[in-house]
């Protein structure tokens, strides 16, 4: 007979796999810390409702194995290059296989019409047919 503590596991687990996927998507280059802080915000918000969230602040976080906005006052691209190896080809093109392959909505973060990358991410998720959401 199965324990408690694996029923629980695995009714969280369900939950899980049935939970709506969000894309996160906003400006980041030019802004302070590159956006980072009102990324995350939000990103806590749509996960406490239930979302499961892809947060391209925390991706490229990962994906360098520090954080890249860490110091980066201007949100600079081209120091963050220097710093740690960013490339914008990269991070755009993992985000934009992930809103491809995985999501059920975008959120996009105020000021993200300024944004050459979150139009493009906008303009994928339309494209999909995808949920769009507006986050203020």
């Amino acid at each position: 007979m199965e324990g408690t503590e694996a029923r629980i596991e695995r009714r969280e687990a369900q939950k899980f796999a049935h939970a709506k996927r969000v894309y996160v998507a906003g400006p980041m280059r030019g802004l302070p810390y590159f956006n980072f802080p009102a990324f995350n915000a939000a990103t806590a918000k749509l996960r406490e409702e239930g979302y499961v969230v892809f947060n391209p602040a925390e991706r490229d976080t990962e994906r360098h194995g520090t954080d890249v906005s860490a110091g980066n006052v201007a949100g600079d691209e081209q120091q963050a290059a220097k710093e740690h190896g960013f490339d914008l080809r990269v991070a755009l093109g993992e985000d934009l296989a992930w809103i491809c392959a995985h999501a059920d909505a975008i959120a996009l973060l105020p000021g993200w019409r300024n944004s050459k990358g979150a139009t493009a991410e906008h303009a994928t998720a339309v494209a999909l047919g995808l949920e769009v959401m507006e986050l203020a």
